[in-house]
């Protein structure tokens, strides 16, 4: 690794220590450590370090709101996240802020050194869990989410709560006749053609990707 300034920021001392002392032995020209994201966004728009290696969780601000600063502001410091979180929204939402890695906590030990060889390189590298075949089921499962309306999510919600249609109706104040109309649009929109209760069945499984969408 060639001679980097990095700010490492995680509210875990014992894996803020780690990390610190693995880039320690890289000989870096600088290591700036935080505890907070607050410190973390500190010491980054005062040294304009070449890395910061980010918890996404922190107090303060997370790595994500420290991220949408720095590219706010145009710094040229790359961003690297560490995270235990897998949900394709945050991954979709670091691609959008232009961040260079997200490496997942539990394969830390195994991809760092790839992830800062990549960044190093001007390339993005994202944990080789993001390319299995379950996460990408995941993504596209998001992106037929992504499809629906406003007033479709909200009535899709009420069917994962294992509502009927007349529930839903007296509950969100429509008729019945235009829950059933959401609900054939919904069903095509999701691909879900085919039995009657297929989408109900659908929502209960899906519901907490539901419920966070």
């Amino acid at each position: 690794m060639k001679s980097k300034s990095i700010v490492i920021a995680d509210d875990h001392p014992l894996l803020l220590s780690g990390i610190v002392s693995y880039f320690e032995g890289k000989a870096c020209k600088a290591i700036y450590r935080a505890t907070n994201g607050s410190d973390a966004w500190r010491l980054i728009n005062d040294h304009q370090p070449d890395l910061a290696i980010l918890d996404i969780e922190m107090p303060g601000l997370t790595g994500l709101e420290i991220a949408e600063k720095c590219k706010n502001d145009k710094l040229g410091t790359k961003i690297i996240i560490l995270s235990q979180h897998q949900e394709p929204e945050l991954v979709a939402r670091s691609k959008q802020l232009g961040i260079f890695g997200y490496v997942l906590k539990e394969d830390a030990l195994e991809e760092i050194d790839a992830c800062i060889q990549a960044v190093q390189d001007g390339e993005r590298y994202y944990s080789s869990f993001f390319e299995t075949a379950g996460f990408q089921k995941q993504l596209k499962e998001n992106a037929k989410l992504d499809a629906l309306s406003r007033s479709e999510i909200k009535i899709l919600k009420l069917i994962a709560s294992s509502m009927s249609s007349k529930e839903i109706a007296d509950t969100i104040f429509i008729s019945e006749r235009t829950v059933e109309k959401h609900r054939s649009n919904i069903i095509q929109k999701l691909g879900l053609e085919g039995k009657n209760n297929r989408l109900s069945e659908w929502a209960i499984a899906q519901k907490s990707r539901i419920d966070n969408h």
